[in-house]
């Protein structure tokens, strides 16, 4: 093909692209959330999508689409036709953690759903009750191998966050703990500030209120920088622990098939939503940081996270029931 010929036809395929954006959408678009409404998930979603909904001049739908811990969510919109009217917000473990965990898993994160966006992300906190002999996260390895192997630690279940980043402080620490499992969160926190459990790696705005209120011992971050919301807690690094890294994140997701032109022009307006001061805020009180990238950089991020998980996963050999 001549070279007018080539730049003729970038010219199109350019006009054809812009159009596209601009006609969508025609009617309201749905964002799919795999959690009941009032998590962390779904008040990033409500907001990004009424910001959304005034540059598109449609509605934007909140579905909330609970069971199997997003998976259910994550199968809908991955199944759904690829006309950018149905998207998803997530959690990392439909994307990340759940085709390792799984046998057969009924889609494929990597391959049917399509990145839009990071919206937010915010570091782990690991936590003991206050009567425990630990101060710090060296105190607490310390403690653990001189009790070799009877210490436990709660979680929210079988491969859920707080699950694999303990088996990933396992590993960097060189302990050995007993894992017991709850079916939420709250229980397992709730017994941990009783003395029934003795550790647990717990997202930050569901521990921030009991940590302040002296009800638990932080006894670091697991993060590369200290949070604003525990200034005083030290970090993985500074705690000895360097690498043990564990962020509950929230991303947005089209089905895999939706054309560039509505995925660049989602990106744009989440984008500029998450660099709105509301929304800045809104996260920060979550313990959590708005991101806002390009669909390439998450997904690039999404490929280091699902490659971290599958290790230890692999290694710990667990199997979600």
């Amino acid at each position: 093909m001549q070279k007018g010929n080539w730049a003729m036809l970038t010219l199109v395929m350019s006009v054809s692209l812009s159009v596209g954006a601009q006609e969508f959408p025609q009617r309201p678009v749905k964002f799919v959330v795999g959690f009941a409404p009032g998590g962390g998930a779904d008040n990033a979603a409500r907001q990004m999508a009424q910001k959304m909904s005034e540059a598109w001049a449609q509605p934007v739908v909140i579905d909330n689409r609970a069971g199997a811990g997003g998976n259910l969510a994550a199968e809908m919109v991955a199944k759904s036709a690829p006309d950018g009217y149905t998207m998803l917000v997530s959690s990392p473990g439909p994307i990340v953690t759940s085709p390792f965990l799984y046998e057969k898993l009924s889609y494929d994160p990597l391959k049917e759903l399509a990145p839009i966006t990071l919206i937010g992300s915010g570091a782990n906190v690991m936590v003991v009750n206050p009567s425990a002999p630990a101060n710090n996260a060296r105190e607490f390895v310390a403690w653990a191998r001189s009790k070799s192997g009877s210490l436990n630690y709660a979680t929210s279940g079988i491969g859920s966050t707080p699950h694999l980043a303990a088996e990933l402080f396992k590993s960097a620490t060189k302990i050995d703990m007993v894992h017991v499992p709850y079916k939420s969160a709250a229980p397992a926190l709730l017994d941990v500030i009783a003395g029934r459990a003795d550790v647990m790696v717990v997202s930050m705005p569901t521990v921030v209120g009991q940590v302040k209120a002296g009800k638990v011992r932080a006894l670091l971050v697991a993060a590369s920088k200290r949070s604003a919301l525990m200034p005083d807690v030290p970090t993985s690094a500074e705690s000895g622990v360097p690498g043990f890294e564990v962020v509950t994140w929230w991303g947005f997701f089209a089905p895999a098939g939706v054309s560039a032109a509505i995925i660049n022009r989602a990106n744009q307006l989440a984008v500029k939503a998450l660099h709105s001061n509301e929304m800045k805020e809104s996260l920060g009180k979550e313990g959590a940081d708005a991101v806002g990238n390009s669909p390439a950089e998450f997904a690039g991020f999404i490929q280091q996270e699902s490659a971290k998980w599958a290790k230890v996963i692999k290694s710990s050999n667990i199997k979600a029931e």
